[in-house]
């Protein structure tokens, strides 16, 4: 039996995910799983990557534990986040979190040398605040002595990767979401950089995913009893997503549902127009040469903060339950709106909002679960009749892939907002994708369209259509 390894580290928690190819199916064993929190460290929200490394390697030996060891391995996580090297690899301060504060209104500073214009024009990429090349202009206004010591600048898988193989690569898809790759090349735009002043050293080669990065260091073999490939998969997390939608046409209309809400649809050729811009969609890296052309939508997160607040024994399921009893309550809100992307209280943000906006205030997690429910499918609908504006064309149905897949109420809501059919599925989306990159590389499939068949065939996908 062959098994490819997905490591799969999300904003909330990370796990090991086995893959196999059995009997004309994907099969999906989760062999390890830990947390993953943004923690206070030298007072800016950052990421434990130390930790988080010791839990990878934690999960490699339990492939040697149940001798099933991998063919080969690939990371996905989040995006823009990044990790600074010295030039003996020695990592720089830490993985400072894109929801910490240093980057507000440090969008000015960027603006005093090349246009927002300029920017989507070059790039294609979406503003939001806590993209790379905000976060660099951070770095260079507050602490420009830091960039005098870098050799260089790894996403965070990359980082991963690099630690696992001791190769420095910097895979497209992640790459892209640092508002400093150029949509025409695919590649870094080092005019732009230079314009910047950030140290042209410090970006490193751009790979594909489905590359392989390399084999295990000595060192991480011995710590874990084997060795094998560690492949640059679509390291994105949305992009891994995107991979595994089970649509047998190619115009469809995906939700990466997790964390974050991600809209949109693949096509081939970014679209850099002012339309695009002042509608705020971005042209993200995909597999196989695409573009994702989405919108960022705040998603899951403002429920899983909700959760938090109010007691962790409360499933999403019931409070997917109880918002559907207070489906009547009226209040919604922006989810878009900045207030809600670091709140220190969610419940307090959603209210002071519905206040602000002379609306009911939501008091039980019922009414505040709905509330966020509601909105989001308002959201969505929104954001469908934009995509069908700039493309000019129609769409009949939206794939709802990953963990979002499961709320029920918003997928009820969703079909009725839209208007469209909605198939959900799977939910273990970034790993399948993460997988059936590895898979592609090995040649089990023969194509992005033959491995999508297998997955809408290996895994239970839903249905959710309005009635009229």
């Amino acid at each position: 039996m062959e098994y490819y390894l997905a490591v799969d580290i999300g904003a909330s928690s990370g796990r090991h995910i086995l893959g196999s190819y059995q009997n004309g199916k994907l099969v999906l064993e989760e062999i390890h799983r830990f947390e993953n929190n943004i923690r206070v460290i030298d007072e800016h929200l950052s990421w434990d990557v130390d930790y988080l490394f010791h839990e990878i390697i934690a999960g490699m030996k339990k492939c040697k534990e149940l001798d099933k060891i991998p063919l080969s391995m690939a990371i996905e996580t989040w995006a823009v986040d990044y990790i600074f090297l010295d030039r003996h690899g020695k990592r720089i301060g830490n993985a400072i979190s894109y929801r910490d504060h240093r980057t507000d209104n440090i969008d000015q500073e960027v603006y005093k040398i090349v246009s927002a214009e300029e920017l989507y024009e070059r790039t294609g990429i979406q503003k939001q605040l806590f993209n790379t090349l905000y976060q660099l202009m951070a770095v260079k206004k507050y602490t420009p002595e830091i960039l005098t010591q870098v050799s260089s600048m790894l996403m965070i898988p990359d980082y991963f990767s690099y630690l696992l193989t001791g190769r420095q690569v910097c895979e497209y898809t992640n790459a892209s979401t640092t508002q400093l790759v150029s949509s025409n090349t695919r590649n870094w735009d080092r005019e732009l950089i230079e314009q910047l002043g950030y140290p042209q050293t410090m970006f490193k080669e751009i790979i594909e995913p489905g590359t392989i990065i390399g084999n295990l260091t000595d060192i991480v073999q011995e710590s874990v009893g084997f060795d094998t490939k560690v492949i640059a998969t679509a390291s994105h997390d949305t992009a891994s997503a995107v991979v595994s939608v089970p649509a047998l046409r190619e115009d469809f209309i995906y939700i990466s549902s997790g964390t974050w809400s991600l809209m949109g649809m693949e096509r081939n050729i970014a679209d850099c127009s002012l339309e695009s811009m002042q509608a705020n969609f971005t042209n993200e890296g995909g597999y196989n040469h695409r573009f994702r052309y989405l919108k960022n939508i705040m998603g899951l997160w403002m429920i899983q903060s909700l959760r938090r607040e109010l007691e962790e024994t409360l499933s999403f399921n019931e409070l997917c339950q109880m918002a559907k009893a207070n489906q009547n309550f009226p209040s919604r809100v922006d989810v878009n709106d900045c207030c809600f992307l670091s709140p220190d209280s969610m419940i307090k943000a959603i209210q002071d909002y519905c206040q602000n906006s002379n609306q009911p205030i939501p008091k039980t997690a019922g009414e505040l679960a709905n509330v966020i429910y509601q909105s989001l499918a308002i959201s969505y609908a929104a954001t469908i009749e934009e995509i069908e504006m700039l493309t000019r064309k129609k769409y009949e149905a939206i794939y709802i892939v990953g963990g979002g897949g499961n709320a029920e109420y918003l997928n009820e809501l969703t079909a009725k907002a839209t208007g469209k059919v909605i198939y959900t599925g799977p939910v273990e989306a970034t790993a399948t994708g993460n997988i059936v990159v590895q898979m592609l590389n090995n040649q089990v499939f023969a194509s992005l369209v033959e491995a999508r068949k297998c997955i809408k065939n290996s895994f239970e996908i839903k249905k959710y259509k309005e009635e009229k």
